[in-house]
């Protein structure tokens, strides 16, 4: 089996048939499987591909235990050669899996890769990032993404001066459309189900880099990825889950310290957002300015009343009046070395 194409469903009735279908009409020349593994959805999603699609492998899971143990549960039954983590709200362009397998078996030394992911009007979404460190956290905070186009000691989240269109090294490719070495991706462990939502690629290709090998970006196979557009909509509640992902994340590779830099820096970037958002308000007063208002209130009081490292150690945190998702809370264990 050359190829193991692993999507992840919650209540994703609306898009995954489409997601599937594209699958099946740009994948041709080399063998394939389809696994769903689904996060106890409620809305027919299983029942619906079951019908549309019987030859597509479906693994259901008890509960919503989010992007990484979902999928872990469908990378766990895989055969492929390369495991391709894909988004049920994605579409594949002409012959784009082909394409992408074909790179990779040009490049053994790679352990994972990254395609071109387009918006639904065809525009660009940012899919290949830096890896996260606390200086790129400060950037983005502070929404610098701009002085990177000066100099590359500001890069942020982002490449500056690279439209996506050229092959290059990457730190880490979305989880979207991500596709791995199966082999390798086993020997990892999946993704660290510890992380909900958010950060678990990030943490992933990290891993890769760290084994030795590395993350590539090739511009010649391109999806569409439909949800990509509601990046900055996201509810209060998954707006939470990411924070609690940021955290998990620096303690993981910076420890103790990089937890009590994440909360500063968090503060400092969401109290400038908060007061910008606050003079737009004033000026506008529209129920956006006030949605995003609110928003940030609620994610600064959440901030400025955690404990980072009682949260790490026992997942304490201040009650802001949102509950967490589903199958999301977990501690993370000492790293060895933290200080």
């Amino acid at each position: 089996m050359k190829l193991s194409v692993v999507i992840i469903c919650w209540n994703d009735l609306k898009v995954i048939l489409d997601c599937i279908s594209s699958v099946f009409a740009e994948t041709s020349a080399i063998d394939y499987e389809v696994i769903v593994t689904d996060n106890a959805s409620s809305d027919g999603s299983v029942a619906a591909i079951r019908e549309r699609f019987p030859n597509v492998r479906i693994v259901e899971n008890t509960e919503n235990g989010g992007f990484g143990k979902g999928n872990n549960a469908g990378i766990r039954v895989t055969e492929g050669e390369y495991v391709l983590i894909l988004n049920p709200d994605t579409i594949i362009r002409d012959r784009a899996l082909e394409k992408l397998i074909a790179y990779a078996d040009r490049h053994p030394e790679a352990g994972a890769f990254g395609c071109r992911v387009l918006n639904r009007d065809g525009s660009v979404q940012l899919s290949a990032h830096p890896l996260p460190t606390l200086w790129t956290l400060l950037m983005k905070s502070l929404g610098l993404r701009w002085p990177g186009r000066l100099w590359a000691g500001f890069c942020s989240d982002s490449y500056p001066n690279w439209d996506g269109r050229s092959e290059r090294q990457i730190g880490f490719q979305g989880g979207c459309c991500l596709l791995a070495r199966g082999k390798l991706l086993k020997e990892l462990g999946g993704f660290d189900e510890r992380f909900f939502h958010q950060y678990e690629d990030a943490d992933l290709c990290r891993q890769i880099w760290d084994s030795g090998r590395p993350v590539l970006f090739f511009p010649g196979a391109e999806i569409t990825h439909i949800g990509g557009q509601n990046r900055g909509t996201y509810s209060i509640k998954v707006e939470l889950e990411i924070e609690r992902s940021v955290y998990r994340y620096f303690y993981k590779y910076y420890g103790l310290k990089g937890i009590v830099w994440t909360r500063y820096i968090s503060i400092i970037g969401l109290a400038t957002r908060h007061a910008a958002c606050q003079l737009l308000f004033g000026l506008r007063r529209d129920e956006i300015s006030k949605s995003r208002l609110h928003k940030y209130e609620v994610l600064l009081k959440w901030h400025c009343g955690l404990d980072p490292i009682r949260f790490i150690e026992s997942g304490a945190e201040p009650d802001v009046g949102y509950a967490r998702l589903s199958g999301s809370g977990q501690a993370m264990p000492k790293v060895s070395g933290s200080v």
